[in-house]
């Protein structure tokens, strides 16, 4: 079989692999959906050096369980089923595994699918069986791959957040993290306030749930969102473009008791501790979501029909994997994904 490589400074290639066989408790899956998240991009940039070229790429997989290996119980995973597989493999008996959060293991070297271990940019995918969540029928295979990372990780930033019902909410960044928070915290009631540089993807997100936005291209961020709030700030922001000056504006843009999450990936947010003191913040981050929040997302979004397909705006064949990985580097559109028959 034929998977995506990066190669380093934005260069892949197409290589030959064997087709996985499953070990002892592990499965392979047939893919068929493999979303291209912002982390990708991340990878796709670096030199050469640094390029993960011995793997696969691709993290965000979903598709039908094509094999079983030995030790796995068909309540775990069984011939047929459809799946969404989650992109991290832990020890599985730390506490923090067994509390559903293998990415943050403290006991194993951490296998990252995509990065340091094969990942969905492939027909077939071998991975630990208890990597995988169900995908009900009345989700796309694009759908799972969406909820398996990007729009799994919106999901995991809004729920460390808390009750945000009712209140406002700044999304900075509408890529297809920041619109699938729009999305999502829309659909739990925020009224959302989404800034980015794209009019384009402005556009989407007003389409999404949010009830203003602000193109901080055009006018200063901080102002527009204290204007929009009665001068107050928000009480709720999310940061998900990974950009530094987007990261200090979300700070600078939160009422008194406010309470910032950043997740995008690259931003550095410095804080004045006297300056910010008498403001009462609470910040914090977000680190994707555990096996269990992914089945509340994938049934959150299916109770509520939200569009989630809505975020694909471009599906490829793996064959036009370079055109699709240059694409997504110019940031302007909406999510990608390989789509196998």
């Amino acid at each position: 079989m034929q998977g995506i490589v990066f190669t380093g400074d934005r260069k892949l290639e197409l290589r030959e692999f064997a087709e996985p066989e499953p070990g002892v408790g592990e499965i392979v899956v047939k893919v068929a959906a493999s979303g291209m998240c912002g982390t990708d991009l991340h990878h796709y940039r670096k030199s050469v050096a640094e390029a993960p070229a011995a793997y696969i790429a691709g993290h965000e997989p979903a598709g039908v369980v094509h094999s079983v290996g030995p030790g796995v119980l068909p309540a775990v995973a069984h011939v047929g089923q459809r799946v969404i597989v989650n992109h991290a493999a832990g020890c599985t008996a730390c506490v923090q595994c067994r509390s559903g959060w293998p990415q943050m293991c403290t006991e194993a070297p951490l296998r990252m699918f995509g990065i340091n271990d094969h990942g969905g940019h492939a027909p077939f995918l071998r991975v630990p069986a208890e990597t995988v969540t169900p995908l009900d029928p009345g989700l796309s295979f694009e759908a799972g791959a969406a909820i398996s990372c990007g729009t799994g990780t919106a999901w995991g930033a809004l729920r460390r957040l808390g009750d945000i019902g009712g209140s406002p909410l700044v999304v900075f960044g509408q890529g297809p993290v920041g619109l699938s928070a729009t999305m999502l915290a829309a659909a739990r009631g925020a009224s959302v306030i989404a800034v980015d540089i794209e009019p384009a993807r402005l556009e989407r997100a007003r389409k999404f749930g949010a009830t203003a936005t602000v193109n901080s291209a055009v006018d200063e961020p901080v102002s527009a969102i204290r204007d929009l709030t009665g001068g107050a700030g928000s009480p709720l922001a999310l940061e998900t473009s990974g950009n530094s000056a987007a990261a200090r504006a979300a700070l600078e843009s939160l009422a008194l008791w406010g309470t910032g999450c950043f997740i995008g990936v690259g931003a550095k947010v410095e804080l004045d501790v006297y300056g910010e003191l008498r403001r009462q913040l609470t910040l914090m981050t977000s680190w994707t979501l555990s096996n269990f929040e992914q089945k509340k997302c994938a049934d959150f979004i299916l109770q509520n029909n939200l569009p989630v397909d809505d975020l694909f705006t471009h599906r490829w064949k793996l064959d036009q994997a370079e055109e699709a990985y240059q694409e997504f580097d110019r940031q302007v559109s909406g999510k990608g994904a390989f789509i196998f028959d």
